[in-house]
């Protein structure tokens, strides 16, 4: 062993053995004191990396919609400095929150899955990954922003929408986490039992589909097809797939039968799926149990009482979104503590590490909550509100809109096409897939292939959303063809690009992106009075599917061609 790697540039106790060092060291630990300046110093670059992580992900998009907004709709942008404060939460929060997940979170995924198939049955372990699926979805980052984008909804237009985003929130992302919590369950047997990943699509998108045939004929439960089908993007974010990947691929290592190329593939996959039959399996009971009358006159009384209540300090948005990102984090924690404690009776490895991931989990959450608010949603709403002026007049413009109809719509089609291609790009979720599914098929299927392939899909799913939410069309008609399609591509792709096809969507989905988007849309969908501004998210999922498991097939082809050449030629 060599000291130097120790005392580094003090050439003076370049001759002390190893067991007088540790001596040393052990003796001046306690007296060992740092100034404040000196302290920062150490602490900068750790802190740097993190932050600067985030500013990238955020300040691109969010320098994006601005310049569109003021350089392009020559519309200036309301509150800038509150707007600014705003994106510095969400900025601090994410990586904040981040820092927690990698030290706070993610210890308990890799203790609880390698120990939990070797401790418990197998029944227990389901029923732990099931109720853990709950608890994660309540921390996705991205969770509160269907609540708090979704408060414009108008209840005259979207009865349905209104109510279970308004008075359902709870129940919405409840019944959201039971679907992450089935899709997490199924995913472990499918690691234990080794199915393939094709007959589930087949088995959870059928049901899926009834139902939203279903809904797509009655006219009041229509306009929560786009919620529904969004929640399935909502949900396989920064904390679902991590944790719950950690966990399946554990239980499966611990079993031995994890050691397939394809181990941890198809997770996202259904529990993206699972969550839209879930949340529309809502939609039903409330329409059984509630009418649009009754919910229009709930509506008209709180509007009343509203006008004549007393102000209360908890009114105030900040204390409410800190309330909301303690409830998302806590409860989580402490399950996991009860399962570590109580089933597993193991010990955390460094308990202080682990407590302080917690207390930043907590922390980054509630700050990114108020960026949420005054930053990302912000920006989404303003853009979204002044879209139509490309085209058309809006309230408070000239009667002329800035461009012609034609040009006009496409100029808003190109910025929906570019900001989904831009923040798909720089999504690192995406970049990791990449480099994984290049290792996988052995540079057959090459990183940018798969980047710039989901990347394309994703622009043309948001650009489609705009224009439906433009011309009013409905989710249902777009969503349907292009999931047969993809049904008939998955049919007739290997198990390996369906693997990695369908989970593609799952990556794309960032708690950054998934703000903005939705914002976007539902300022759009206000500011052309349409009644339903969801279901942009939903068809940036798909359509980067249909994407890779073309791009999948062409690259099948290319080998069997350049196979039968090589054939012919030594004929």
């Amino acid at each position: 062993m060599k000291y130097s790697t120790y005392v580094s540039d003090h050439t003076k106790l370049a001759s002390i053995k190893y067991d007088q060092l540790q001596q040393y060291q052990i003796k001046h630990t306690d007296t060992f004191r740092v100034t404040f300046r000196q302290a920062v110093k150490l602490v900068s670059p750790y802190v740097a990396v993190r932050v600067m992580a985030q500013i990238k992900s955020v300040a691109p998009l969010a320098l994006y919609l601005i310049g569109f907004q003021v350089l392009l709709l020559q519309q200036t942008l309301i509150d800038p400095i509150l707007t600014t404060l705003g994106l510095c939460a969400v900025v601090i929060g994410l990586a904040v929150f981040m820092e927690g997940l990698k030290t706070g979170l993610m210890p308990f995924g890799n203790i609880i899955g390698n120990t939990l198939p070797k401790k418990v049955s197998v029944y227990m372990t389901l029923i732990v990954i099931t109720v853990l699926g709950v608890g994660v979805t309540f921390a996705e980052p991205a969770i509160g922003a269907l609540q708090t984008l979704g408060a414009s909804v108008d209840p005259t237009t979207a009865p349905y929408l209104y109510e279970i985003l308004k008075h359902r929130s709870l129940a919405l992302v409840l019944v959201v986490g039971a679907g992450v919590g089935l899709a997490a369950m199924l995913g472990v047997i499918r690691f234990l039992r080794g199915w393939s990943l094709k007959p589930l699509i087949y088995l959870t998108l059928l049901p899926t589909i009834l139902l939203t045939i279903y809904v797509w004929e009655d006219s009041h439960l229509m306009s929560v097809l786009g919620l529904a089908w969004d929640c399935g993007a909502v949900t396989t974010g920064p904390v679902t797939v991590p944790l719950v990947l950690s966990l399946g691929i554990g239980i499966a290592n611990s079993s031995g039968k994890g050691q397939s190329s394809l181990s941890g593939f198809g997770v996202v996959t259904l529990a993206s799926l699972f969550p839209i039959m879930a949340v529309l399996c809502l939609c039903v009971y409330v329409s059984s149990v509630i009418s649009p009358e009754e919910i229009l006159s709930t509506y008209h009384s709180e509007a009343l009482s509203t006008s004549t209540a007393v102000y209360s300090v908890w009114d105030q948005t900040p204390l409410v979104e800190i309330a909301l990102g303690i409830r998302a984090i806590l409860p989580l924690v402490i399950f996991l503590f009860f399962v570590l404690a109580f089933i597993l009776k193991a010990k955390l490895e460094n308990r202080t590490l682990t407590l302080y991931g917690l207390v930043l989990c907590v922390t980054g959450m509630c700050i990114f909550n108020i960026g949420l608010t005054y930053g990302l949603g912000s920006i989404g709403s303003q853009t979204g509100s002044v879209l139509p002026s490309a085209f058309m007049p809006i309230d408070g413009q000239p009667d002329s809109p800035l461009y012609g109809k034609e040009f006009g719509l496409t100029l808003v089609v190109m910025f929906a096409w570019f900001l989904g291609f831009g923040a798909t790009i720089a999504e690192p979720a995406l970049n990791a897939l990449g480099i994984t599914v290049q290792n996988l098929t052995e540079g057959a299927f090459k990183k940018s292939m798969l980047m710039y392939s989901v990347a394309c899909g994703v622009a043309v799913g948001i650009a489609v959303g705009i224009v439906k939410i433009i011309y009013s069309l409905d989710l249902a008609s777009l969503l349907l063809p292009l999931y047969f399609i993809a049904i008939a591509l998955t049919f007739f792709s290997t198990e390996e690009y369906v693997n990695v096809a369908w989970d593609s969507a799952g990556v794309t989905t960032g708690p950054v992106t998934v703000p903005l988007v939705m914002a976007t849309g539902l300022g759009l969908g206000n500011a052309l009075s349409s009644a339903d501004g969801f279901g942009v998210l939903s068809l940036a999922s798909i359509c980067p599917i249909i994407a890779v498991l073309s791009m999948g097939l062409y690259i099948r082809l290319k080998q069997v061609l350049f196979k039968r050449q090589e054939e012919d030629y030594d004929q």
